[in-house]
């Protein structure tokens, strides 16, 4: 039995689905909020069990720390971060961790999210199911299906691992009976309801590409392998923004607030700037693994798909966010733009995040006190749109140019080992800009160059 006969059994009369994973992805997080601070918090004390993959679903500590946990995560998870840097709990440790235990996740099993959290008040089963333009997300309370789902996981188990299947097993007998609430669903889609009207969209959020083709292999991976990496980077990626949104939104509901003291307001400020950088970052990586994943992925956009953009206005409207964002790493920015300029061909609406990604990959290494310039003038048929740094020894760092300090992690990230970033590889910021219809240059030390066709 995969975990891919689950959802699909969990699936089984639930209306087909008419949304995309950006929709859906907002559903499940904004379910996993409600389960978790609207139900079960308040059942404290709380003993019970949870079953997740393919990563841990639940967040709030007080749960983790109550709850006995069963995670299937893929197998080559680790090979996305340093050993040392586990994204799961015993990652790189003995697969027993405290409450929770992880087990390997089978190809067959797909990616898709899945949960069911039983406990003697509460149990409910969640998961996202469905073709790229028919997402949807399925949350059951019925005890019939329940009471299949976990004999499903527990033969899953007993195939897998019969010590997990006999824990499992002696977990439920613990519980006790089991109490159902016929009206626990009646209380939950409008809690669920209330918690989605309350989120934020993030614009840098973009859909999944469904196909399940293999790729071009790298560095001696297989292609599906490098299929795999890159569909568990895109959902990685989306499980870190969508809480930041989240967390976004509250922030600026108490930002609307008159009666709140200065630092706390400067505190909040500072906090929403760290949130919509982290947004836009990791929706960078998303759409370099995005890009990877489709055919044909070198080749810049036809020029229908491009459209008259005016980069001069782009950089003055960009000005002062960069800034803010530089000044909390002690970094000055200085913008030099030449005038009369003309407009070039490009993707507006992505050209502002790239832009904004780019000054963060060129500051990341640089040292406080430092002064990033960003000029734009005329280069024959093109622009150039070149960053320099000012005040630091490019040697005494990674800066932009010096690859032999950075680790390629898999096929769109590299790593320094040094200082613990985490970013878009050059060979992936390549791509994405040539994607936009321009041209990206780094040279060793304190330089960048990006050229864009003159419209």
């Amino acid at each position: 039995m995969s975990l891919a006969d689950l959802r699909s059994y969990l699936a089984d009369g639930v209306p087909t689905g008419v949304g995309n994973e950006d929709c859906a992805r907002r559903q499940w997080w904004a379910a996993l909020a409600t389960l978790q601070e609207d139900f079960l918090l308040p059942l404290q004390p709380l003993q019970g069990l949870w079953l997740a993959a393919p990563l841990p679903a639940l967040y709030e500590p007080a749960l983790l720390q109550q709850l006995q946990g069963w995670v299937w995560a893929p197998s080559d998870l680790n090979g996305l971060l340093p050993s040392h840097a586990p994204l799961l709990p015993g990652a790189g440790k003995p697969a027993q961790c405290g409450s929770l235990q992880r087990l390997a996740l089978a190809e067959e099993d797909g990616t898709d999210p899945l949960l069911v959290v039983i406990t003697p008040e509460i149990q409910v089963a969640l998961c996202l199911d469905g073709p790229a333009e028919g997402r949807r997300l399925i949350v059951r309370f019925d005890p019939e299906a329940l009471s299949e789902a976990l004999g499903l996981l527990d033969g899953r188990l007993l195939s897998q691992d019969p010590a997990a299947s006999a824990e499992l097993r002696r977990a439920l007998e613990q519980l006790g009976p089991l109490r159902s609430d016929d009206q626990l669903g009646l209380r939950f889609w409008p809690r669920l309801g209330e918690r989605l009207a309350a989120m934020a969209p993030s614009l840098t959020l973009q859909p999944l590409v469904h196909g399940g083709r293999d790729l071009p292999a790298q560095d001696g991976d297989t292609p599906r392998a490098v299929s795999s990496e890159l569909a568990l980077l895109e959902a990685l990626t989306h499980e870190v923004r969508t809480p930041l949104a989240t967390i976004r939104t509250l922030i600026r509901s108490l930002l609307r607030r008159s009666d709140l003291p200065s630092v706390v307001r400067q505190r909040l400020e500072q906090i929403d700037g760290e949130c919509s950088e982290q947004i836009d970052r990791f929706g960078l990586i998303f759409l370099a693994a995005e890009l990877q994943r489709q055919p044909g992925c070198e080749q810049p956009l036809e020029s229908h798909d491009l459209a008259r953009t005016d980069l001069s206005a782009v950089l003055h409207q960009q000005q002062e966010l960069w800034q803010r964002q530089l000044e909390r790493r002690g970094l000055e920015l200085e913008l030099e733009i030449a005038a009369g300029l003309s407009p070039v061909l490009s993707d507006p609406a992505r050209l502002e995040t790239m832009l904004g990604g780019l000054i963060d990959r060129f500051s990341r290494g640089l040292p406080s006190g430092s002064r990033v310039t960003v000029s734009l003038l005329p280069a024959g048929s093109r622009l150039k749109l070149q960053l320099n740094s000012e005040g630091h020894d490019p040697s005494e760092n990674d800066g932009v140019g010096s690859g032999e300090q950075r680790e390629l992690v898999g096929p769109v990230l590299s790593w320094n080992p040094t200082t613990g970033s985490l970013q878009l590889s050059r060979q992936a910021t390549q791509r994405l800009f040539n994607r936009l219809g321009g041209r990206l240059t780094e040279r060793n030390g304190s330089s960048l160059t990006v050229f864009f066709p003159v419209y």
